[in-house]
Parts: structure tokens; sequence; C-alpha cells
């Protein structure tokens, strides 16, 4: 109920947002319910699994949206006396946890009216039958799977919203707290392992993909003839870029005060330094996600096959998903040093000081991502294309 109430009187700008969760959410169950239909009416084929491991991709990318729409939202954000009124950690992450259930609640029940209604379940067949094939329409659903998969989203993304909530950080003790520019904050541990990681994510695509006659990797037109290898090797990959990402941009915020820096050079790298945990990982996600794009783009540029709709709606689900997601966490990051632009200000710094920071710190972060992004796509699209 007190969620409920919140969300009656929150800020638009946090409506839409949790809006954005719900279509997410309303998307994902739909690609889910459209694999259980094609498992229901082709049971002998091979590809109903890897549809439905597909379907993981952009699930991951919207709980990972629902996660950082959680921590941006201003009814779980700890605040001084609180904890007075029962409103503690524990208290505001399960809070975290029912607003994100109800809102991939009702996206997950608009997926399953809009796919009833695309099978013909309710008013009849629409647009002649053409989604009836990779719906499959005709066949009974199960009720018990489909309601297994729908609540997929809500419970995991609700799980998710609560552990991140409850582990996040006084904002009090913020080292941005003080009238002074922080000390630098500690290197982020995980570079290695994300390196590790990815080039084992490559060599686990590139040997999936040997001996393979054609195209090894033919996503658009029918991605249940996808190998399972190709698929768990870009995984890793994703993971290790999500893992190195913080140590990137770590060394990013290092390299903005190397060599004698100024006031701005200075504030841009102990500003990235710090924030470098938040935005590291969904800045390695980004790198993942656009290297995919790019690599599928060499793949089948030139290629007449049609983009089948369900890869279609997946990739929209997880580009917009981590896109907004590191939108968002830019939005956390801003909010959480608030208090030092202000103070910064107070003692009489002028504001085109704070935008040239903010410039020159989304400069050095594509400096480092953009190539970053093309030699990992230039890399996994080499043995696809052979």
């Amino acid at each position: 109920m007190l969620a409920l109430r919140l969300t009656r009187g929150t800020h638009p700008l946090v409506l839409v947002r949790r809006l954005l969760v719900a279509a997410a959410s309303a998307g994902v169950g739909f690609l889910l319910l459209a694999a259980l239909g094609y498992a229901s009416a082709h049971p002998a084929s091979a590809g109903s699994v890897l549809r439905l491991l597909w379907c993981f991709v952009p699930l991951a990318a919207t709980v990972q949206f629902a996660v950082a729409v959680a921590r941006t939202d201003p009814s779980t954000r700890p605040r001084p006396g609180l904890s007075s009124l029962g409103l503690g950690p524990v208290r505001l992450s399960v809070l975290a946890a029912v607003s994100t259930a109800i809102s991939t609640t009702l996206g997950s029940m608009v997926a399953l009216l809009f796919f009833l209604h695309l099978r013909g379940d309710l008013t009849g067949m629409p647009f002649d039958g053409g989604a009836a094939e990779f719906l499959g329409a005709g066949t009974p659903l199960p009720l018990a799977a489909a309601l297994m998969l729908l609540a997929l989203v809500p419970v995991v993304a609700a799980t998710a919203s609560a552990l991140a909530l409850r582990s996040r950080p006084d904002p009090a003790r913020d080292t941005f707290g003080s009238e002074e520019l922080p000390e630098p904050a500690p290197a982020p541990a995980g570079l290695p392992w994300g390196v590790a990681l990815a080039a084992a994510g490559l060599a686990v695509e590139a040997y999936a993909s040997r001996g393979a006659a054609g195209h090894a990797f033919p996503l658009p037109g029918r991605f249940d003839a996808t190998p399972v290898a190709v698929l768990a090797g870009w995984t890793l990959t994703a993971i290790g870029l999500a893992m190195a990402g913080p140590a990137l941009t770590y060394l990013c915020g290092r390299a903005l005060q190397a060599v004698r820096p100024g006031a701005v050079r200075l504030l841009a790298g102990r500003v990235l330094m710090d924030e470098a945990r938040r935005l590291g990982r969904p800045l390695g996600v980004v790198c993942a996600v656009m290297a995919a794009v790019v690599a599928a783009s060499a793949l089948y540029g030139g290629d007449e096959r049609p983009w089948g709709p369900l890869t279609a709606l997946g990739a929209v689900l997880v580009l917009g998903c981590t896109a907004a997601t590191l939108l968002t966490s830019a939005l956390e990051a801003k909010q959480a040093r608030a208090h030092t632009a202000e103070a910064l200000l107070r003692m009489g710094a002028p504001a085109s000081v704070l935008r040239k920071a903010a410039a020159l710190r989304a400069a050095a972060l594509l400096a480092l991502f953009a190539p970053l992004t093309w030699v990992i796509a230039e890399l996994a699209a080499l043995p696809l294309a052979k």
C-alpha cells in the first residue's frame, strides 16, 4: 500500500521511467511467450530451446534497466530521519522491490493480452494470420508454463532491485560530501578477469564458427539456427566488458589528471575516478551491445534476407534498455554529486567550469570506449564471416 501511495504522488519523470520499465517487461514477456508458442507447435524442433535462450539476453538488459530505475527512484533514496520512522535500508529495499514488481507485472500482463490477441485466442486472428507461424497459433498453450515465464521478469527484477538497494552506500558518507575535492578513490578490481573473460568469449565464438558452411551466425533471418556456442561466447564477452568497465573508467580519470592538470582536468578526473563503479558497468554493457550491432552490420550489410520480427524486437529491447540504463546511471551520479556542485559554486567556482568538466569526461570516455567497441566488433565478426 505504501508503494502505491508513493507511486501516485511521485514526479512525472519518475513515472515515465517506471512506464519504460513496464514496456521493456512487456517486450520480454512477449518474446518468452512467443518461444513457448513455437515450442508448443514444434515439439520436436531443436531450435525451441535456443529461442528460449535468446530471450535471456533482453531479459538481462531489462533487469539491469529496472535496477537502475529503482536506484534513482526518490522514494527509495535514504534520507535523514527515515530510519526513526521505520524506513531503514531493509524497508527501503523492500519498497523498491515492490515498486519494481508492480511495474514489471503490469508489463507482463500487457504482453499476455497482446500475445493472445495475435494468436487469435481472444477476438480472431489479426493481420490475416501473419503471426500464426512464429506464435504457434492453433496449438494449446500450457498455462502453467506461460505463467511461470511471465513471472520470471517481475521476480528477477524485484530481487535484483532489493539486493542492489540494500547494498547501496549511505550518501551521507560519500567522498564528495566535503567542501573539498575527494582523495583519489581506490581502483576498481576486475580488469584482469574482465579481459580474460572477453578474450575467452571471442575464442569460444571463433571455435564454434570453425568449419561452418556459409554464415555461421544466421541471426536476422531465423535465429533458431544460431549455434549455442556462439551465443555462449558472446555472453562471456559481454560479461567481461561489464567487469572491465569500472577499471577502464577509473583509468580514464587517472589519464585526465596526468601531466600537471588544471582545475577543469583535475575536477573531471576526480569525478570519473569516484564514479567509476557506478558508470563503468553500464558503459561496458553498452560497449558490448554496440560491438554486436557493428558486427551484425558488417556480416549482413548487403544481405537480402529480412530481419525476423522477433529478432528486431529483441534488438530494440537490448539497445533501448542498455542505453536507458547508462543514462539513468549518469542521472544517479549527477544526483549523488549535486551537493558537491553546490559547494563548488558557493566557493566561487564559475558554472562554466562544471560544464567544461562534464564535456571533458564525456570526451575521455568516448575516446576510450569507441575504439574498444570497434576492435571487439571486428574480432567478433572476423571468424563468423568466413
